[in-house]
């Protein structure tokens, strides 16, 4: 499986609602006939659930119906994301990940095809590149301390949860040896 089931418990905490009260709710909005984006919009617009929450309710009713499975999006596709810590500033992480990935030119065997690019806006740092497979690697880098950024590498555009599987081992081998 590509990823864990989204943790209905973990909705209802969050959300002050059961999960049982959901499923019946949702019945009632013909949330089934409903796109994601109307059953998200729909959900928010209760008032008493944020944007984040009304997402995350929406993908595990998405994934009660069999619409999709974990790890899948809402256009059909899988994404994978690993994230490792380290020491020193964001900046001081994107030139160690930018160091770690100079000179690649293939990914797993799937050579790059656009990029790497990077950027940068006050709070986050961005590495990204475009694989021949039409998937993408986006990272980000955030100050998570002032000693500490959160590094974080997702790959998009993936076909399948055992795509999902291999570049899950991939990345977390190639974070490792950061």
């Amino acid at each position: 499986m590509a990823s864990q089931t989204i943790s209905t418990d973990a909705i209802a905490k969050a959300t002050g609602i059961a999960w049982d009260d959901w499923l019946a709710w949702l019945q009632e909005h013909n949330a089934k006939e409903l796109p994601h984006k109307d059953i998200a919009e729909t959900i928010r617009q209760r008032g008493d659930v944020s944007g984040w929450w009304a997402q995350t309710v929406t993908v595990a009713y998405e994934q009660h119906i069999g619409r999709r499975v974990p790890g899948q999006d809402c256009d059909g596709q899988f994404q994978v994301a690993v994230s490792k810590t380290l020491p020193g500033s964001m900046d001081e992480a994107l030139a160690r990940w930018s160091r770690h990935m100079d000179g690649v030119e293939a990914l797993s065997d799937i050579p790059i095809s656009r990029g790497p690019d990077t950027s940068e806006t006050e709070k986050w740092r961005y590495w990204r590149c475009g694989l021949a497979d039409g998937s993408r690697v986006n990272v980000h880098i955030h100050q998570k301390a002032p000693d500490k950024a959160a590094l974080g590498v997702q790959h998009e555009k993936l076909e399948s949860p055992e795509q999902v599987e291999h570049w899950r081992g991939f990345w977390k081998a190639c974070v490792k040896g950061l």
